[in-house]
């Protein structure tokens, strides 16, 4: 594949934004940028989306070709994981680069929760406004539902959508909630809408928001409901896979894709933008033809296996990001906070975060792995895995497994199931962790094992009965 001429991400940033620390290398002189004022983020974040369903990574009877075409151009990461398996954890650790539970969030709340993200914790948005950028989430929250925890109130200008997953209403088999008030400032939709335009409805929204922004910084978070179960799809999509609803979806999700990058393009924003396109945990494939696809990893979401917590994840800038390149790196989408600061030239929070800036990966896929570990906590705070992106270490621990898959919106039979020793695994040879090597490498697990203890210093491990000294209380009513 042909590769664009780049600039090194660090040049960029020094054309970008003016007085920033980072300079460019002193063999390439920076090429002068199309806009010399800012940098744009856009970030689309999916929902329960799996690393299979996507025309470049093995999808049948349906094509994603803007998504594909993100993949061809920019790079695409093979080893980058959500830091929770389950929605809320994984979106309160996005926005904050925090691993969740050092926030107070462990689970996926839901309607009515006491608790929320905390005033004192900043998001994306809430660094980026250090810089006056206009900012706007389109899609689902899951931070909370009282006022004081909502996207307006954490540094967005603009909200339209969800405050949780999109079955925590009464059009899921299992859930039966009342409705939610609409607060003031934040566009909180109803809980008996139909769901059918939502795809569609965000992507109209985001388009405008960059059109009228397109003079300025701007921050759109693009955080869709869908694939999310109950799948809903607009008539324009009804029907034209070949996969059924789940693929109608899929499909309409990639039409959105393509909405955002031609308006990008059209505008010339797109060689000052950064589009990252991920998902929030993998697939529930409970759901069975209503579940989107693992690529053949274990499990899938709600437990830490890699079904569960490895993710696509593309980053798209146009003459900045080598085209068509891979990185093989761990990553998390707890890094994307400081990797947005570090090139907006925005101060980070005062508090310690978790999250590492990607930044040098992105410059060059193949230099040296910013991050040197991955603590993978679940069910309240169980520390149950760790990874150093080359091996990854299991706990032993309770969890619940899939049996038997559900059809056509019923989900399908859970088996409670347990990891009774510590097992290992080579991520390089064995992503689907059906081989366990702790036999044959018990240094590997000896040396996983003491970076796990710090971590379990830091911010406890109810496995194994520690409280941790570096947890921070979330928000409360």
């Amino acid at each position: 594949m042909k590769h664009l001429r780049t600039i090194p991400l660090t040049a960029a940033v020094s054309a970008l934004v003016p007085g920033t620390m980072l300079a460019a290398r002193p063999d390439k002189a920076p090429e002068p940028a199309e806009n010399p004022d800012h940098i744009n983020f856009v970030l689309i974040n999916l929902d329960d989306a799996g690393l299979g369903d996507f025309s470049y990574t093995g999808a049948v009877n349906y094509k994603t070709p803007n998504i594909d075409r993100l993949a061809g151009e920019g790079m695409r990461f093979t080893n980058f994981y959500a830091v929770q398996p389950i929605s809320g954890a994984s979106r309160a650790g996005l926005l904050t680069g925090c691993y969740p539970n050092r926030i107070g969030f462990a689970h996926a709340p839901s309607p009515g929760c006491p608790y929320g993200i905390n005033d004192s914790e900043e998001t994306i948005a809430e660094v980026l406004k250090k810089r006056d950028y206009a900012t706007a989430i389109f899609g689902k929250w899951h931070l909370g539902d009282a006022e004081k925890f909502l996207p307006l109130q954490h540094g967005f200008d603009r909200w339209y959508g969800l405050p949780y997953s999109n079955d925590m209403w009464p059009f899921h088999p299992q859930w039966d909630f009342p409705d939610l008030p609409t607060y003031e400032g934040n566009t909180v939709l109803g809980y008996n809408l139909d769901q059918s335009p939502l795809t569609t409805e965000y992507t109209r929204r985001s388009v405008e928001f960059i059109r009228e922004n397109k003079d300025r910084p701007f921050f759109l978070y693009l955080a869709h409901s869908m694939p999310h179960v109950p799948l809903a799809v607009s008539d324009k999509f009804k029907g034209k896979s070949g996969q059924g609803l789940y693929g109608d979806v899929m499909m309409e999700l990639d039409w959105s894709v393509g909405e955002v990058m031609q308006t990008l393009e059209e505008l010339g924003l797109d060689r000052n933008t950064l589009v990252i396109f991920t998902s929030d945990n993998g697939p529930w494939i409970a759901y069975g033809n209503h579940a989107g696809s693992t690529a053949g990893l274990r499990e899938a979401k709600a437990t830490t296996f890699n079904g569960g917590l490895r993710v696509p994840f593309i980053a798209y800038w146009k003459g900045r990001i080598p085209e068509g390149t891979v990185c093989n790196s761990l990553a998390s989408n707890i890094d994307i906070l400081p990797t947005f600061a570090s090139l907006a030239g925005a101060p980070l929070p005062d508090h310690k975060i978790d999250g590492l800036s990607m930044v040098p990966m992105l410059e060059n896929p193949d230099t040296d792995p910013v991050r040197a570990e991955l603590a993978l906590y679940y069910q309240d705070n169980s520390l149950e895995a760790i990874t150093d992106g080359t091996y990854k270490l299991i706990f032993p621990h309770p969890y619940l497994g899939y049996g038997m898959p559900g059809n056509d919106g019923k989900p399908g039979k859970m088996v409670n199931l347990k990891v009774e020793e510590c097992e290992l695994y080579d991520m390089r040879r064995d992503p689907g962790e059906r081989y366990n090597i702790i036999s044959q490498q018990p240094e590997v697990a000896k040396r996983l094992n003491e970076a796990a203890d710090r971590y379990r210093r830091d911010l406890g491990d109810d496995l194994t009965g520690h409280e941790g000294n570096g947890r921070r209380k979330p928000g409360y009513r």
